[in-house]
């Protein structure tokens, strides 16, 4: 069964990118939302019923750790598993947002294995 997902990144080149390594991890997808950061995230998902979320941490107007958390406030989406893929070197952000209820993160530069890792019993 084909799954909408979420793509979420300030950089169109790494968004193009995970789209790719989802193909590559024969993810069966359906249709393919991008978002350049949190509020543009939220705002598509007005339109958009996702099954699943990929958002990078850091980005301009409305970061990753504020997205998850708008996320999860919602009653009609908190349910949607969402993977975090970051730069991010130490584990702090990283386990802010597990906390916040992250299914699991990526770290950048990542394999299309590495995702698909990621998304066996999730998807």
């Amino acid at each position: 069964m084909a799954i909408d997902v979420l793509i979420v990144d300030d950089s169109a080149a790494i968004r193009k990118i995970l789209h790719r390594v989802l193909v590559q991890a024969d993810v069966p997808l359906g249709r393919v939302v991008e978002a350049g950061d949190g509020i543009e995230a939220l705002e598509a998902l007005k339109s958009n019923k996702v099954g699943l979320i990929l958002s990078d941490i850091n980005m301009p107007n409305m970061d990753g750790l504020q997205f998850l958390s708008a996320v999860k406030a919602r009653a009609d989406i908190k349910d949607v598993p969402v993977i975090m893929v970051t730069t991010e070197g130490g584990s702090s952000k990283v386990m802010e947002a597990v906390n916040l209820g992250a299914v699991g993160y990526v770290r950048k530069p990542f394999t299309a294995e590495q995702i698909k890792e990621k998304l066996i019993g999730i998807i």
